[in-house]
């Protein structure tokens, strides 16, 4: 088949197999390796049972053959796409993917990558992909955007903030916010997923410490009332002994 098409003048694009899928570059940091981990995990497990979604993080998101043939773009630090099958990839090739984009992106800032996450990449995820919301957030600053796309200008406008400070992701039908927590032995607010209610969603270990938690205060109940039931059966029983004399 491909001997066909190129007998047409037709070249196919190349497959995610054939298209690098790592710079080999580090992150800029410890933190934000952490940070991002922290989206990934606790969607996947908050949707552990949900197979409609695909969440990536820093992994190569490919559009465009000159794109693809040039490398000339870096992948999102973080990217949910909706719709679409839960299974491993290697990169996000939108030719592999029905024209799939994603329906969220979140840039990590940092001193090196802020000119182009609010430059290139903010202007390529809105006229090129057109993707619906996309997310700014420093985690040493705290510093944390939401932008929301124009559908006739393809550009982003800022979102609004509610009063603690958190953005609806609305492609999601969550809330993304900073939440106060020690994860890792750092002890700052990181951006967390939340729901509707704000109920923060939980990293798999977070979720096993509650869980064990709740059945330790259980157990403590059961143990609790199970010592009142032997302690009043003992004052039954000093009871008659002291009517039998």
């Amino acid at each position: 088949m491909s001997q066909a098409y190129r007998a047409y003048g037709y070249v196919p694009p190349p497959n995610s197999d054939q298209l690098p899928h790592t710079d080999g570059e580090p992150m800029e940091s410890g933190r934000h390796v952490q940070q991002m981990l922290i989206l990934l995990e606790s969607l996947k497990d908050a949707w552990r049972e949900r197979t409609d979604f695909f969440v990536g993080g820093n992994m190569f998101l490919y559009f465009s053959k000159t794109q693809a043939k040039n490398n000339d773009f870096r992948g999102p630090d973080v990217f949910v796409v909706m719709n679409t099958s839960r299974r491993e990839r290697k990169s996000w090739v939108v030719w592999e993917e029905d024209g799939r984009v994603p329906d969220v992106v979140i840039e990590l800032l940092s001193d090196s990558t802020e000119h182009i996450d609010r430059g290139d990449k903010m202007r390529i995820y809105g006229s090129q992909l057109k993707v619906p919301e996309y997310f700014l957030f420093e985690p040493f600053t705290g510093v944390f955007e939401g932008y929301e796309l124009d559908s006739v200008a393809h550009t982003y406008r800022p979102k609004t903030a509610d009063a603690q400070g958190r953005y609806s992701c609305l492609q999601m039908g969550l809330l993304l916010g900073k939440h106060r927590s020690a994860i890792d032995g750092v002890d700052i607010s990181w951006l967390r997923w939340m729901t509707p209610n704000g109920e923060v969603l939980a990293l798999p270990i977070e979720r096993a410490n509650a869980e064990a938690q709740r059945a330790n205060a259980e157990a403590q109940r059961a143990n609790a009332e199970a010592e009142g039931v032997k302690q009043l059966a003992d004052e039954v029983e000093a009871l008659k002994r002291q009517l039998g004399k």
